[in-house]
């Protein structure tokens, strides 16, 4: 399989299954999104390492594919030991390129039960301290500033302070405003970040799932898409129709602006993502 990036830079995010039918479909997807070349594929980790198992499992698979694939690694709930462990076995399987998080606590735990390192920034410093330059280290980036932050500037400021700590380049979170994207960006270069600071792009494929991840994440659903959305009722045909035209037009809108590629939340389906790319020129 050829492993010739796409010239946009683009990448795609899956979770672990947990099931066989969902391992066997995610074979599928790989190989579907492998097709166009991505930069790198990501794999999200579960708190406190809930699906550190998994995640592993999943990141041999879909490496498989011939391109990078990057766990995430959250340090909530973790202390340094662990950690260090973790990386020293991700560097044994070749894996040299990471998703640094701080997390969420873990269901259960109390404000004890933070662990070693609190915050993304250090455990930027950490995985620096430990391993060098052995991994390429990515990091979040909120343009609509992070749910738990007090206001903008404090988020600005911790994003550039994990920046600065030794981060390669950030992924946001989905957004549906390109203004928020090319905002944030500007107020980060004024801070100091140079590095690239890559669009999370979200499908609308499920308008009651949409609403329910923006409302955890903080992401702001305009409240024009959220009437359209809500207009079409259980016609899912209408509402990935109308997601994959609002969702196409902002990625150009981005690509257009200058954003250095894209980066897919695929929730582990290819087929809105193959509409959306189709629909973008580089």
């Amino acid at each position: 399989m050829s492993t010739q990036e796409h010239p946009l830079g683009i990448s795609f995010e899956f979770f672990p299954p947990n099931t066989d039918a969902g391992r066997e479909k995610l074979v599928g997807v790989r190989d579907a999104l492998a097709s166009r070349g991505p930069r790198f594929f990501s794999v999200t980790y579960g708190a406190g390492g809930s699906t550190q198992d998994r995640t592993l499992n999943t990141v041999r698979m879909v490496r498989e594919s011939g391109f990078t694939t990057a766990p995430h690694l959250s340090c909530i709930g973790s202390d340094k030991g662990a950690l260090r462990e973790l990386l020293s076995r991700y560097r044994e399987e070749g894996i040299d390129s990471l998703v640094a998080l701080r997390g969420d606590m873990p269901s259960g735990m109390g404000g004890g039960g933070y662990g070693q390192l609190r915050y993304a920034n250090e455990l930027v410093e950490f995985i620096r301290e430990e391993t060098g330059d052995h991994f390429e280290v990515a990091v979040a980036a909120y343009p609509e500033s992070h749910p738990q932050a007090a206001n903008l500037e404090q988020d600005l400021a911790n994003f550039a302070r994990k920046m600065k700590a030794g981060a390669d380049l950030a992924i946001t979170q989905y957004f549906f405003s390109a203004e928020a994207y090319f905002h944030f960006v500007d107020r980060a270069r004024a801070l100091g970040v140079e590095a690239p600071i890559v669009p999370g792009i979200m499908p609308i494929t499920n308008y009651t799932k949409l609403a329910r991840f923006s409302d955890a994440c903080g992401a702001e659903i305009p409240r024009w898409i959220r009437k359209q959305l809500e207009s079409y009722g259980d016609d899912s045909e209408a509402i990935g129709a109308f997601g994959e035209e609002v969702v196409s037009r902002l990625c150009q809108r981005l690509l257009d602006g200058g954003a250095p590629g894209l980066h897919f939340y695929t929730l582990n389906q290819a087929t809105p993502c193959l509409r959306i790319l189709d629909n973008i020129t580089g």
